[in-house]
């Protein structure tokens, strides 16, 4: 971490690092800055940085601007951040009824986060993910979540008729890499999908024999 007379300066990985969120999180804050007044960069070295204890005071406000307007209690904050939770234990996390969490797949809320990993089941797909992925989508303002009596706003606009699954956007990456890549095998390809967008190698091996099966154009 640098200094600037006496005033620390953090990137991006240092204030994941210093705040506890992770980096998505981290950027979305840096995205809505028009809107929610975060603080403005300082280029070090050709990357952006930001003073800690500006960050941390602006930080402290907005959270407790937006909590305010939403009840929180519910939400279990024990745990390894990083273990892979599936659906019954999301909602335990989430402290909420685990109907719950199948209505966000089919219908998903605002900034709601996509799986860190996928089981292939005999009948059904299981959408695994991380503690430290739900307690940042709960921190969320945007996500509607604790808002007056326990549903998010998102419910009040959407068709709750609708069964429609949106599509899955990362079987549209995994299809282009397989035309950009035509030479590579699969699980060749799976790797490198891994590499540029995260996620486990297995869980785009499933992505990518789902990619295989759609129709070509």
């Amino acid at each position: 971490m640098k200094t600037d007379n006496g005033r620390r300066l953090a990137n991006r990985e240092e204030l994941v690092e210093h705040s506890g969120y992770s980096l998505p999180f981290i950027n979305q804050l840096w995205r809505d800055r028009a809107t929610n007044g975060h603080p403005e960069a300082r280029v070090v070295d050709g990357v952006m940085h930001w003073d800690i204890e500006q960050w941390d005071k602006w930080f402290e406000g907005y959270r407790k601007e937006h909590q305010s307007e939403r009840d929180l209690s519910r939400v279990n904050r024990d745990g390894d951040p990083s273990e892979l939770l599936p659906p019954a234990k999301q909602a335990r996390v989430l402290g909420v009824d685990p109907a719950r969490i199948t209505q966000y797949e089919q219908n998903p809320p605002p900034h709601w986060p996509a799986p860190a990993e996928t089981v292939e089941l005999p009948t059904r797909t299981r959408n695994l993910r991380t503690r430290q992925q739900l307690w940042d989508w709960v921190d969320n303002p945007k996500s509607g979540f604790g808002t007056t009596g326990g549903h998010a706003t998102w419910r009040k606009g959407t068709v709750l008729a609708k069964k429609t699954k949106a599509p899955d956007p990362r079987i549209a990456l995994a299809a282009a890499a397989l035309a950009e890549l035509p030479e590579k095998k699969p699980g060749e390809v799976a790797v490198i999908l891994s590499e540029r967008h995260g996620q486990a190698v297995n869980t785009w091996k499933s992505i990518i024999t789902k990619a295989r099966k759609q129709p070509t154009q």
